[in-house]
């Protein structure tokens, strides 16, 4: 019979996919005396990476290897959600991260209930991001045994490189696109209605090609800032910054599922009712500006896009 310590008999690892979780599978798996089930979450990643990631798993030891699509939920709940809470306005790609805190370890939580595992793992690179992770895996099921790789086997990241990439010559014209909201949500792009990732997908062309970024949710927070400074007062805006370090406090501190940010997000829902219009935004030499807001009234509250010309 194998011998086991730590009363931990099966690991799930969040598998970020670069080589640092690679070479934690073999270290967990002699530490421990564990199987190990890697799990990397599909936040929009290119499925060619996505297979890459579950076949170096498998070939480094893991047991299974789960890629877990979690998009669709990812936007509706959380980038949505950071939107319009004014969240993205710093850092847009940091923000992202740290949004994806609670929905990995809610998916963490569930496989290891499918795999009746008794512990989840994450990499710890020295900074507050595991640490975070580990309480919302704690907050959700106290049960679980939360394990740290140590920061020394971390290597240097590179999962960020394509999403930062900036053309070495920008274009001499810029480019102009109409982006639409509803109730503090975009719901389209140059007068055509698109569900958030074809919309996202979209702005990121154009983007990418200007060198706006390193997301497109700079974009989309440019357009969604520009309408609440037309339609919401000076107290609403006051206020909203004490909401949005609400926000970030129960990201960092694991409440991120509490009762608080259900009522929160009331607020904002209720907030946002009056944040709709189009706005248009010029993308230039890496700058995105306002050109012009359009917002939307009861007595037109269809969403007409802005004339080009």
């Amino acid at each position: 019979m194998t011998h086991r310590t730590h009363g931990v008999e099966r690991v799930v690892l969040a598998q970020a996919g670069g080589l640092d979780t690679v070479i934690a599978i073999p270290w967990l798996a002699d530490t421990y005396r564990a199987e190990i089930i890697a799990v990397t979450i599909d936040l929009g990643q290119r499925k060619e990476w996505l297979e890459e990631v579950r076949d170096r798993a498998l070939a480094n030891g893991a047991l299974r290897a789960h890629v877990v699509d979690v998009r669709d939920e990812f936007a509706r709940d959380y980038l949505v959600r950071g939107l319009k809470a004014g969240l993205f306005g710093d850092d847009p790609a940091a923000t992202t991260e740290t949004l994806a805190r609670p929905i990995i370890a809610q998916t963490l939580v569930s496989i290891a209930g499918i795999e009746e595992a008794r512990a989840v793992a994450h990499g710890d690179r020295g900074g507050s991001g595991g640490a975070a992770l580990g309480r919302v895996v704690r907050a959700l099921d106290p049960a679980l045994t939360v394990l740290a790789v140590p920061a020394s086997m971390s290597l240097p990241r590179d999962d960020r490189a394509e999403i930062s990439r900036i053309p070495a010559a920008l274009p001499d014209e810029p480019a102009y696109v109409d982006i639409a909201l509803q109730r503090g949500a975009p719901t389209g792009v140059n007068g055509v209605a698109m569900p958030w990732l074809d919309l996202v997908e979209s702005i990121q062309i154009l983007a990418r090609a200007h060198g706006v970024g390193p997301s497109p949710l700079v974009a989309l927070d440019v357009a969604h800032r520009a309408l609440e400074q037309e339609t919401l007062s000076n107290d609403a805006e006051r206020f909203g910054s004490r909401i949005k370090d609400e926000y970030i406090r129960m990201l960092h501190d694991g409440s991120w599922f509490s009762q608080m940010r259900h009522a929160l997000d009331a607020y904002v829902d209720k907030i946002q009712e009056r944040v709709g219009g189009v706005v248009r935004l010029k993308l230039f030499k890496g700058a995105c500006t306002v050109v012009e807001c359009q917002v939307a009234t009861p007595s037109k509250p269809t969403i007409i896009p802005v004339a080009k010309g």
